[in-house]
């Protein structure tokens, strides 16, 4: 089993190979993300604005404002803590210094839990339903304090059998992967 560094390396080139297939899946992935109970009876969500080679988010952003979500983007904080605030539209958004639009950091907007988080990663298990992120632990970190719900969208080139990565005493299952083929994983 490589490490997870190696597995990252490795990972990141396959996803940016699969860039269009994930983009194909995106929509397909959101309609199955739609129907599901937890995303109807999400009064807030928790999302990412997602990068190139992810699962497009900007169309779930967009359907969670329609349906009178109120949707929260994380902040990364100092010691890789991060925070969730409201999104306060695209053109708002500042480059954080990974690269990635989020909100400005207002203390008073900090949202502690969104009814439904739905998390990013590189790779997912679909036996053990753990995921493996950039590197930072940020997400980590949150999920240790996070009781709400959690659900991943998972395009082919992130569905992975069993984990290729090992699976630390930290890491947190995610409760619901959706897959591009529609089938849902808990």
């Amino acid at each position: 089993m490589a490490t997870k560094a190696e597995f990252r390396t490795r990972q990141l080139k396959r996803l940016q190979e699969a860039a269009d297939e994930t983009q194909a899946a995106s929509e397909t992935l959101m309609a199955t993300l739609i129907k599901t109970t937890v995303w109807q009876q999400a009064k807030s969500i928790g999302i990412t604005v997602s990068g190139p080679f992810e699962v497009a988010t900007a169309p779930i952003i967009a359907a969670a404002h329609a349906a009178d979500k109120a949707v929260f983007l994380p902040r990364v904080m100092p010691k890789r803590q991060m925070v969730f605030l409201p999104d306060p539209g695209r053109e708002q958004l500042v480059t954080s210094a990974f690269g990635i639009p989020e909100p400005a950091y207002q203390a008073d907007l900090v949202e502690p839990a969104p009814d439904l988080l739905i998390v990013p990663g590189i790779g997912f298990s679909l036996a053990d339903r753990y995921r493996i992120g950039f590197g930072g632990g940020y997400y980590d970190r949150f999920l240790a304090e996070y009781s709400g719900h959690t659900l991943t969208l998972v395009p082919p080139v992130m569905a992975f059998p069993q984990p290729d990565w090992p699976i630390e005493p930290f890491d947190v299952p995610i409760e619901t992967l959706i897959l591009a083929n529609g089938d849902i994983v808990r």
